[in-house]
């Protein structure tokens, strides 16, 4: 046997022990999330989409997040296509890990019909498209806390019988209120404060990753079209501290196991 030929041997029966040991392929790199946020005012105050997405980037994770949202809008116009919303249309033509619903303030209380009927249109419709539909209990009033409980039933009660998951946005803001009633939750009466959107911002954080949030900062910005920095909203870090501790001690179920 000529050397050339035993060096040949020598080094197939090398690669066939180390086979089972060396990987000669990388693993395609993972798809960032895409979610598309569906409501009104109480999603876009505050640009909770935008802060979301940012919330990620700040810990070097891609959250794509576009937004169909019209003031005052509950989830019948959007699935009529009213009031200028584009929801549908976004459905059809786009590709969505998850969608994100919530609708208008009073329904679970005044509407309870139409809130189940169309919760239930889009959760089939959403899971039809390859999504997973997610619905975000929104809270009382500032001058009604007593609305909370009938929204949290009438939430969880449509998570469940659609198969849907939940971020309980409701009972965050009530933890809030009754901890630190000096915390202002409330642009007014009924919308978010900037606080409120970073609690809202932390907690789809936590849902969609299950990661820390002890590093996100009390300052989330983002880049506008020209790659200035834009800041999305401040709070102060001793708040954002506690933010950080009542979507801890919250457990909310997130997607990544």
């Amino acid at each position: 046997m000529t050397f050339k030929k035993l060096f040949t041997l020598v080094l197939a029966v090398s690669l066939l022990i180390l086979a089972p040991h060396v990987s000669f392929s990388q693993e395609s790199p993972k798809e960032p999330l895409r979610v598309l946020f569906v409501g009104n005012s109480f999603t876009y105050f505050y640009n909770l989409p935008q802060v979301v997405a940012a919330m990620a980037e700040s810990q070097g994770k891609e959250i794509i997040t576009r937004q169909s949202t019209v003031g005052g809008s509950d989830l019948g116009q959007h699935w009529r296509k009213e009031k200028g919303t584009k929801t549908m249309g976004l459905l059809e033509t786009e590709n969505w890990d998850y969608v994100v619903f919530n609708n208008h303030s009073t329904s679970p209380i005044d509407s309870q019909d139409e809130f189940y009927d169309y919760g239930k249109k889009f959760a089939d419709l959403v899971k039809s498209k390859g999504a997973q539909p997610v619905f975000m209990q929104t809270w009382a009033y500032k001058s009604n806390p007593l609305m909370q409980p009938a929204i949290t039933t009438a939430y969880g009660n449509l998570a469940e019988e659609t198969g849907s998951l939940l971020v309980p946005g409701g009972m965050l803001f009530q933890q809030v209120r009754q901890w630190r009633p000096d915390m202002n939750m409330f642009f007014d009466d009924k919308h978010p404060s900037s606080n409120a959107t970073y609690l809202l911002g932390l907690a789809f954080y936590r849902f969609f990753t299950n990661d820390s949030l002890e590093k996100i900062p009390a300052r989330i910005t983002t880049n506008d079209k020209d790659g200035e920095l834009l800041y999305l909203l401040f709070v102060q870090n001793e708040d954002a501290d506690f933010l950080k501790q009542v979507v801890v001690e919250a457990n909310i179920k997130s997607v990544v196991k």
